[in-house]
């Protein structure tokens, strides 16, 4: 633990300006990001006698190793450059949001020539309305099938459209009555915008004019006899009238507004949002933050809406009502109004409607955190001793706070990857998993695998402690010393590259500028390797040619889930029902999961790779024009370099190198069915030649002669078995 004293600022060093500080640690990752109106004495509060500071707030000044400041201009400028560093860095120390996924809408694409209705999220787009958002995404479709039937605006996806015009034949929808069909001409673009303009006004609460309407239709239907068109409008009545019960009025004035409540304890709170949209409640979202710094209710307020609005994904409403403002609520304000483009009226209400509905919000908030903590205490308690059982049974000096696990994946020796997963107080970090490609060796061993992937691991790990002068190198001439500069073995450092997490040059830890974590920056406190003893002697052997000696290491055999130790001739057998078992269980699951992930997906690349990918400098885009040109591969190859030309986006160079590569690649003229001794037919088209020889087809040589007359008996050994005949020996 660091003595505060030791990077304590010097006396008048600090300004008395807005501005925004970090706290760093030893390895100089940011911890901690705060906003105050005057550094100076914020920044000063820190460095007092550390028994008169908050528990947290102590162990957060002990961890860091120094501290530094950025002064704007305004409380405003401060409010969001803390919000973005807070989301660059996620500090330890600072509030932990758990639920911080991007919630659906019911979104009407107004800005296309035909408009859509369809489930969104994320940032908004211009020319589109959001109705919004819902805690579900089957919400906003029950409530969408329900309006169809009155507002039939199409859903589909541009690409069904598009075919449903090409063929003039509407989908589904269109001959249920669920869809206008405008795509075969149903009705023209203009109707199909005004239906789909009175979908939105129906959608903003604008309800009353359009059913009085449809009552009036109906009764006039009812009157002239009409009694089909009037018992389509009465149904049509009642699918409206259900979809508005779904949306209780709430606010009787049409407010749009978002409610914010809290439920907290002294170590966590509970967040609740409430979404008004023209007096309905449209969506409700919520989410659990660890209160690791010691805040107020009115700091957690100002916390929740950097969460809720910082990322540009809600938009922001006329008020804004929350349990307590925050201090002070002017730069919150004028925030939310910049985000807006409008006034926006941050308050707590007081009196009426808002209030008794601030206090349905406060309930769900309480009832979040009670379920929130019903679940968390076995939880908590369950990783605690976990993490404790695993020190016990492989004698650390402590919990492994940090844990490491490798495991390699192949299929019968191609495309051999490894995969590194990171726990963290037993917690998965998926930010940290790490995926290798084995490229050192060809062929299966999953031994040197082990060895080579823990070699580049680790020595990426010294690479980085160099640059930052953590270690430095030693002499060449000095034999005492550990390895000189990392990286400096032969194979193992041509693979150091070649990482997808990783690839490139060498990176220090931190960014200079900012302090951002970078790759292989800190080491784990337990290493673990998918394997048994031949996989664990590997590891230790790649620890010990790095010179490192402070990493704890083990491995898990499958079979019977043993605990292998380095030089130990007998495993570690922890008991079945034992929750640092289990907790090594699930790191070594999910490091097999990410790494056959990784090599299926390799291998389904490699497999389905065709002619025009290894084409230079020709890509995705350019590889579709060209088949949708030609039809298929056949008649591309078949092409001049003129007629490449004449395709979209393609440029004589362009069309030079397709037509050389493609030339480089001739198929065989011929194919002859190995079973049946069939020459496949010339002008046959290329998939089924490939096929035939997939089949047993061979390919003859480009310009021999075809076999003249019936085809030549195969020898026995070469005629596949029948029922008839039996395999030859």
């Amino acid at each position: 633990m660091a003595d505060p004293s030791t990077y304590r600022p010097a006396p008048g060093a600090i300004p008395a300006s807005p501005g925004v500080y970090r706290f760093r640690d030893a390895h100089g990752r940011v911890i901690y990001v705060g906003k105050a109106k005057s550094l100076r004495p914020r920044l000063s509060s820190y460095f007092q006698d550390i028994a008169g500071l908050h528990p947290r707030t102590a162990t957060m000044v002990t961890t860091a190793a120094s501290v530094e400041w950025t002064v704007v201009g305004t409380e405003v400028e401060a409010l969001q450059l803390e919000y973005s560093w807070i989301k660059e860095f996620d500090p330890r120390f600072n509030v932990k949001y758990r639920d911080d996924k991007s919630y659906p809408e019911l979104a009407v694409t107004l800005n296309e020539e035909f408009p859509r209705v369809q489930v969104m999220r994320g940032a908004h787009k211009k020319g589109v309305r959001y109705f919004g958002p819902y805690g579900h995404a089957w919400a906003i479709r029950e409530t969408v099938d329900l309006l169809l039937r009155v507002f039939p605006v199409r859903t589909c996806s541009n690409g069904v459209f598009k075919r449903a015009a090409q063929v003039g034949r509407p989908c589904l929808l269109g001959y249920i009555g669920k869809c206008a069909a405008p795509c075969v001409g149903k009705i023209s673009q203009a109707e199909h915008v005004e239906l789909a303009e009175e979908f939105c006004d129906f959608m903003a609460g604008r309800t009353g004019n359009y059913l009085r309407r449809l009552e009036e239709q109906m009764r006039d239907a009812a009157a002239d006899m009409e009694y089909e068109k009037a018992a389509r409008l009465r149904d049509d009545i009642g699918a409206l009238k259900r979809a508005m019960e779904k949306n209780a009025v709430v606010l009787a004035d049409g407010t749009d507004a978002d409610l914010l409540a809290l439920a907290e304890d002294e170590l966590e709170a509970a967040v609740q949002i409430f979404h008004v949209r023209g007096g309905r409640v449209r969506g409700q979202r919520g989410w659990v933050t660890d209160k690791v710094e010691d805040v107020d209710t009115a700091a957690l307020v100002e916390h929740a809406l950097q969460q809720l609005y910082g990322g540009g994904a809600e938009s922001v409403p006329r008020e804004v009502l929350v349990p307590a403002l925050p201090e002070p609520a002017g730069p919150v304000r004028e925030w939310l109004s910049g985000l807006r483009g409008a006034q926006v009226d941050l308050r707590v209400p007081q009196r009426g409607d808002k209030k008794d509905l601030m206090a349905t919000v406060e309930r769900n908030a309480q009832q979040s955190l009670a379920l929130h903590k019903t679940k968390r205490a076995s939880d908590l308690t369950t990783r605690s001793r976990a993490l404790q059982e695993i020190a016990d049974a492989l004698e650390l000096d402590s919990v492994p706070l940090r844990i490491e696990c490798f495991d390699i994946s192949h299929l019968q020796g191609e495309d051999v990857v490894a995969s590194m997963v990171v726990f963290e107080d037993g917690l998965a970090r998926k930010s940290e998993y790490r995926r290798f490609q084995i490229k050192g060796f060809e062929g299966q061993d999953d031994v040197r695998s082990m060895h080579e992937v823990i070699s580049r691991r680790f020595r990426r790990y010294l690479q980085e402690r160099e640059q930052t002068g953590e270690w430095a190198v030693p002499e060449a001439d000095d034999p005492g010393q550990r390895p000189a500069a990392p990286g400096g073995d032969g194979a193992a450092t041509g693979a150091t590259a070649a990482t997808d997490g990783a690839a490139g040059p060498p990176a220090g830890p931190l960014d200079p500028e900012t302090g951002r974590p970078r790759r292989f920056a800190y080491p784990p406190q337990l290493l673990v390797v998918d394997g048994g003893q031949p996989q664990v002697a590997a590891a230790r052997r790649a620890l010990d040619e790095l010179g490192i000696d402070d990493v704890a290491l083990c491995g898990l055999a499958k079979r019977l889930e043993e605990v292998w130790l380095p030089g130990e001739d007998d495993p570690v057998v922890l008991p079945r029902s034992s929750e640092g078992l289990y907790l090594l269980q699930r790191v070594r699951d999910e490091a097999h999961r990410f790494a056959i992930s990784y090599q299926r997906s390799k291998r389904s690349k490699r497999l389905t790779a065709g002619e025009l990918d290894s084409v230079p400098g020709l890509g995705e885009t350019r590889r579709q024009a060209l088949l949708k040109h030609f039809g298929s591969l056949k008649k591309l190859r078949a092409a001049t370099v003129d007629e490449l030309c004449a395709v979209p986006g393609i440029g004589r160079r362009t069309a030079e190198t397709v037509a050389a590569a493609l030339a480089s690649r001739t198929p065989a003229a011929f194919a002859v069915n190995t079973a049946t001794g069939e020459i496949l037919d010339d002008g046959a088209d290329e998939d089924a030649v490939t096929g035939g020889a997939a089949e047993g087809g061979a390919a003859v040589p480009a310009g021999a002669a075809p076999p003249a007359g019936p085809a030549a008996p195969m020898p026995p050994a070469a005629v596949p078995p029948t029922a008839t005949q039996p395999e030859t020996p």
